[in-house]
């Protein structure tokens, strides 16, 4: 999966996100946590998410963003606001606002290691990455067509089963990258931090657990 010449170097790296406030992200966290703790891991979970994006080799990285910038993003990226509408419309327009190979990640998997987002794309006309919740965590498009995720249901337990019929409706030559579980709940947040114990989210949820308060 590791990217070629090429295409890699041609890549338009897309993450999708919402600023991390209290209130706003990751509110099937709570109880057992806070609001407040929730977004605390919300911004650890875009934090891993930005630096496992940022090594990739690409010719744009671009954050797709619900609301206002903060000290969380690093050097390296476009900031484009995300649209209105459902998901579907809003990865819709993510996609419409690129050219060349593209591939959209979502914020929900800070264990994502880079080496999976450096994908190849001789032979590939699409990316597809399957969450454990039934949705997916990661979509590449080698020519972005906003019509191929524009009407697929969402936020259903089949969501990604649609999309992947649609890829291969349309006769798009599909790989798959492994399946990724979502942080949804807190038995997710538990369970992803165990497999990427180095991480900021792990970090977090352990400063968290310790009763203290300080931000990521």
């Amino acid at each position: 999966m590791r990217a070629g010449g090429g295409d890699g170097a041609r890549m338009t790296l897309l993450v999708i996100a919402k600023e991390p406030l209290p209130g706003r992200v990751k509110t099937r966290l709570v109880p057992p946590y806070t609001f407040e703790q929730a977004a605390q891991l919300a911004e650890a979970a875009l934090s891993d998410t930005l630096a496992a994006a940022r090594t990739v080799p690409a010719c744009r990285r671009v954050l797709i963003l619900e609301g206002r910038p903060g000290p969380w993003l690093p050097d390296g990226f476009e900031v484009i606001p995300q649209s209105g509408g459902t998901l579907d419309e809003r990865l819709a327009s993510a996609f419409a606002a690129v050219r060349g190979p593209a591939l959209l990640i979502g914020m929900d998997t800070p264990q994502v290691a880079p080496e999976l987002l450096a994908v190849e794309w001789d032979g590939v006309d699409a990316w597809f990455g399957p969450a454990a919740d039934g949705g997916f965590w990661a979509l590449g498009l080698r020519v972005p067509d906003p019509d191929l995720v524009r009407g697929v249901p969402v936020s259903t337990p089949d969501t990604g089963a649609a999309q992947l019929l649609r890829l291969r409706a349309a006769g798009l030559r599909v790989a798959e990258l492994p399946l990724l579980r979502d942080v949804d709940t807190a038995e997710d947040a538990a369970a992803v931090a165990a497999l990427a114990p180095g991480s900021r989210f792990a970090a977090c949820l352990a400063r968290i657990a310790a009763g203290r308060v300080d931000r990521p």
